[in-house]
């Protein structure tokens, strides 16, 4: 690897850092620079949606510890507008360049905001999108000042945490979502449906099947109510718009990458993939923005907004990096996740999205504790547990195994009466 050059990481977030660090203890010792396009050092994200949210923490708490003595040039509230792979400089807003020998992609997603067009006219304010240590502060205060009533749009992770957090706070809350229940996309509407239940003892108005199309200022020029596609309108003084994200990838536009907002595609060894699908030389990437083959699902690409997945890519990616051509070796990883929403904590392995039948293994529905899994074509997927995560890294083990399904049958604590078909939405058209 020239002396001079060295590793750039695009990146400053949990991806980028463990990345860093992996590059350090797996012997690399050359000239090592960070880029990030926030001004802080890198920080957890998962805490901002919850206790941050709550006024339990602070934003500027929430900093991730350095694990390794990096010995490294950071470039903070610099984001990266552009890559010359032929000339293997990398392009920074303050116009200035940095050159590279190897480079780690590790720039995440970005929320997805309401869009605003020449016929909408710009935002009122009042309107907010939860993604960045900025937008937590901003939410937090927002919030504290105690509106009238919170309208979340969507009803993913971060829209059902959001709407927890706000109903502790004792705040007015409705929730809207095209879907049938919450989740639908992540678990269908058979297993979200669990959530309507939760929404409805904590008091929150939920609007399935509901199309928020625009907002409505007041005199001041503050959001004063969502008008919808239905003809109706929800009355709020405050919106978080929660419709998931999208990869940051548009500083790459030019870079002759296989990359758009679904992220940077990547061969099974994490390394970035050209327009022609062939490994970029000295390009790798890592955590949300990359879209990797899932060797779970053959045949599909998929990124993960995992924090699991950001760590476990990045430590492979810098192996990668300091590996031989011929010593390039598979990325695997079950994706796993995690959410506290309503008093229960909910925990999933594998891939749920696109299963045909899904069995409530341990527990029951009507309970709100319990274990279903998710099978298609006679394979178990995925596994999914509402307070009952006791076997969940069994069923983790025969995932990864491709065993038949249901996988595991005669547990002592077993009873298998509902099975079904998990009911996912079809898919949004691009």
């Amino acid at each position: 690897m020239s002396a001079d050059r060295g590793v750039v990481v695009v990146g400053a977030s949990l991806a980028g850092l463990r990345g860093a660090e992996a590059l350090r203890r797996g012997g690399y010792a050359g000239p090592l620079t960070l880029v990030g396009d926030e001004p802080y050092q890198p920080y957890d994200r998962p805490p901002l949606s919850k206790h941050v949210l709550a006024g339990e923490l602070r934003p500027d708490a929430t900093a991730l510890p350095h694990l390794v003595d990096l010995d490294a040039t950071w470039r903070l509230g610099q984001p990266a507008v552009g890559l010359d792979r032929a000339a293997r400089m990398l392009r920074l807003a303050d116009g200035s360049a940095l050159p590279y020998e190897k480079l780690l992609i590790a720039t995440g997603a970005r929320a997805r905001s309401w869009p605003v067009t020449e016929k909408t006219g710009p935002l009122p304010s009042g309107i907010h999108t939860l993604r960045s240590r900025d937008d937590a502060a901003a939410l937090r205060a927002a919030l504290a000042a105690g509106p009238k009533r919170v309208l979340i749009v969507g009803a993913g992770l971060i829209g059902c945490e959001a709407a927890s957090c706000c109903r502790d706070l004792g705040l007015a809350v409705t929730l809207a979502d095209p879907n049938p229940t919450p989740l639908a996309r992540i678990l269908g509407s058979r297993i979200g449906g669990v959530i309507v239940s939760c929404l409805d003892t904590a008091g929150v108005d939920f609007r399935p099947g509901t199309h928020v199309d625009a907002f409505e200022a007041d005199a001041a020029g503050r959001v004063c109510r969502a008008r919808l596609k239905q003809g109706a309108a929800i009355e709020t003084d405050c919106v978080i718009v929660a419709l998931g994200a999208t990869r940051d990838t548009g500083w790459l536009a030019e870079a002759g990458l296989m990359a758009d907002e679904g992220g940077l595609t990547c061969d099974v060894a994490c390394r970035a993939l050209d327009a022609d699908g062939q490994p970029a030389p000295g390009i790798y990437a890592a955590g949300d923005v990359a879209r990797t083959p899932n060797p779970l699902h053959v045949g599909r690409l998929a990124a993960f907004e995992h924090w699991g997945n950001a760590v476990a890519q990045a430590g492979h990616a810098a192996r990668n990096m300091l590996a031989a051509e011929d010593d390039q070796q598979e990325y695997r990883h079950l994706p796993a996740f995690w959410s506290s929403q309503f008093g229960i904590n909910i925990k999933g392995v594998g891939l749920a999205d696109g299963a045909d039948t899904v069995a409530v293994m341990q527990g029951s529905r009507a309970s709100r504790r319990f274990l279903a899994v998710y099978g298609r074509e006679g394979r178990t997927i995925a596994a999914i547990s509402f307070d009952q995560a006791r076997w969940l890294p069994a069923y983790a083990e025969r995932i990864e195994a491709g065993v038949a399904f249901p996988p595991i049958l005669g547990a002592t604590d077993q009873s298998i009466k509902d099975f079904g078909v998990p009911d996912f939405p079809q898919p949004r058209s691009r």
